[in-house]
């Protein structure tokens, strides 16, 4: 590792959800800390500089890590939306019902307490910027989570990378420039406002959509890399794509230089002392790109697609250089966010992941907890597959065991050789497969709520939606898809919701932002879906005065449109 050391804790930690009543917590800050938590899209361990990357510049990442604490083995989940949830509520994603990515999977528990809401109700401003991806409508959406502001889009994928049209609280407006910095525009200002409103403390999320496709970028940083070397190479070796390869070090320097710039607000406002600074990110790179020599990418359950950095500066309270060795993982966060500010972390349900304030901060507590915590292990599943980490160990999705610190490349299955471990390994999984994985029933079909009480509006977007006749998806993939092919008036889209008993519901068509020419609608009952020839729609809400509708009808296309792209 490229940098000063100038202490390191050695800590394990065992498995969470009860372990986290065991941490002793820190006294209160005098002070109550400012938190910005920053995660990359798509960016793997080895993107940045101070791992030993030396084809990319990341310095504001560099600092992060020289200035504060690295989470040397730092483990979050294959895919975005699970990671997102275990970051938001400090429980593995399946207990909140996050399956997957799209089509109603990567939706939130509405019942999930989020760390928005825990600091929120602990007098903190919060405010959210960029990439949600854990349900679009009322109640998933960031604004019923605890978040008092959303600058940003929902959805898991976003098409258009330049003066992209964007959510502001309920609002679709159209960016300036490219998305990166536009988001961390709108972040920097949320900071400064709540400086000019009696300065109080905030919870900034700042969750960046690069490096993730379109691989887009701006010209100056692209110029930068358009012939450059690329010294580290993928497990591909010359057959690696390096367009693709330069086009994503290219992003992560210009996400580097956007965390510099939220790092130089602190500093101009003067509050850099007393303000917490996550960065990581939510999956493994999205290539086969240079990773430290450790198998997987983004998708895979082995170490590649789950090992991301990690670096928590507080200079408060974190000294310069902290390093913890053994395995943590995103389900950490919440709580040890929680335990370095002080606030109540008390939950209505148990936590998974552990309280790591006292070994940050390298208090007293410190040994006693690392003692208590002995053994700790993390999980990572994605499509039915459950792999197992522990600080030397990983354990993948076919029972394989490899020893993690001599064979990061996982190449050699010590299985045989040392099955008492994989076999403790083994009995994880199959307990965690049965208690987490598997203990929280599966919906017969995803559904939304239409005017859900309190929400300003509902987006009915391609991705959520179903396909009748010649009508087909543009791709594949639902997130990154609009719907084309509409010949026939007897064709029709139809999106599976619940109506609440007296709403009255406003359904907006506009032609612009996201979809169809020339509609001509007309209103019937067919089941419980709605129907409509647009790709996607947004309803407005208000409270019926007299008698109530029935609770679920339907909108029907009886006019063939032109299909245009959506965003969804």
């Amino acid at each position: 590792m490229q940098m000063s050391v100038l202490f390191r804790i050695a800590v394990v930690v065992a498995l969470g959800g009860a372990v986290d009543a065991m941490a002793t917590p820190l006294a209160r800050p005098k002070l109550r800390p400012n938190l910005v938590v920053v995660v990359a899209d798509d960016a793997g361990w080895g993107d940045f500089s101070f791992v030993g990357n030396s084809s990319v510049a990341t310095p504001a990442v560099d600092s992060l890590a020289h200035d504060g604490a690295v989470l040397e083995q730092f483990c979050v989940q294959p895919v975005c939306s699970p990671t997102r949830a275990e970051l938001l509520t400090g429980r593995y994603h399946p207990r909140s019902g996050v399956r997957g990515v799209s089509l109603g999977q990567e939706r939130m528990a509405p019942d999930e307490r989020t760390i928005a809401s825990l600091f929120h109700d602990a007098g903190y401003a919060t405010g959210c910027f960029g990439k949600w991806h854990n349900g679009t409508q009322w109640p998933y959406h960031p604004r019923a989570r605890g978040f008092d502001t959303f600058y940003g889009f929902t959805e898991g994928h976003w098409g258009d990378y330049f003066d992209a049209e964007m959510e502001h609280d309920g609002v679709f407006v159209q960016g300036r420039g490219y998305i990166t910095d536009d988001i961390t525009d709108h972040a920097i200002g949320f900071i400064e406002d709540s400086q000019q409103r009696g300065k109080k403390p905030f919870l900034c999320y700042v969750a960046f959509n690069t490096p993730h496709s379109p691989m887009s970028v701006p010209d100056a940083e692209w110029n930068r890399y358009a012939d450059k070397p690329i010294e580290k190479r993928g497990p591909d070796g010359e057959r690696e794509d390096l367009a693709f390869t330069r086009t994503a070090l290219a992003m992560v320097e210009n996400l580097d230089a956007n965390l510099g710039r939220l790092l130089a607000t602190l500093e101009r406002l003067d509050l850099a002392r007393d303000t917490i600074v996550v960065f990581l990110s939510d999956n493994g790179p999205n290539s086969s790109r240079w990773c430290g020599g450790m198998r997987g990418k983004k998708g895979s359950t082995d170490d590649g697609g789950v090992r991301s950095v990690c670096c928590i500066r507080y200079p408060a309270r974190i000294q310069p250089g902290t390093i913890i060795d053994d395995v943590t993982g995103a389900i950490d966060l919440l709580p040890t966010l929680a335990g370095l500010a002080g606030v109540d972390r008390r939950h209505e349900k148990p936590l998974d992941g552990v309280d790591l304030a006292p070994l940050l901060c390298a208090g007293l507590e410190a040994h006693a907890t690392a003692a208590a915590l002995a053994g700790r292990t993390v999980v990572a599943s994605f499509g039915g597959k459950v792999s197992v980490r522990s600080t030397r160990h990983r354990l993948d999705a076919e029972g394989r065991l490899y020893d993690i610190q001599q064979d990061p490349g996982q190449t050699h299955d010590l299985a045989a050789e040392q099955a008492d471990i994989a076999d403790r390994l083994r009995g994880i999984a199959a307990a965690w497969r049965r208690d987490v994985l598997d203990a929280v029933p599966k919906p017969t079909e995803e559904r939304f709520s239409v005017g859900y009480p309190g929400a300003p509006l509902t987006e009915l977007p391609a991705r959520d939606g179903a396909t009748h006749g010649g009508v087909a998806r543009s791709d594949k993939a639902p997130n990154c898809s609009f719907f084309t092919n509409w010949t026939s008036p007897d064709d029709s889209i139809t999106w599976m919701v619940d109506v609440p008993l007296h709403r009255r519901t406003l359904v907006h068509l506009p032609t612009r932002r996201r979809g169809c020419d020339g509609h001509a609608l007309r209103r019937g009952q067919r089941g419980d879906r709605y129907d409509s020839s647009r790709m996607g729609s947004t309803a407005e809400h208000g409270r019926r005065p007299h008698t109530p509708r029935p609770r679920r009808e339907f909108f029907q296309g009886v006019q063939a449109a032109r299909p245009r792209h959506d965003r969804a």
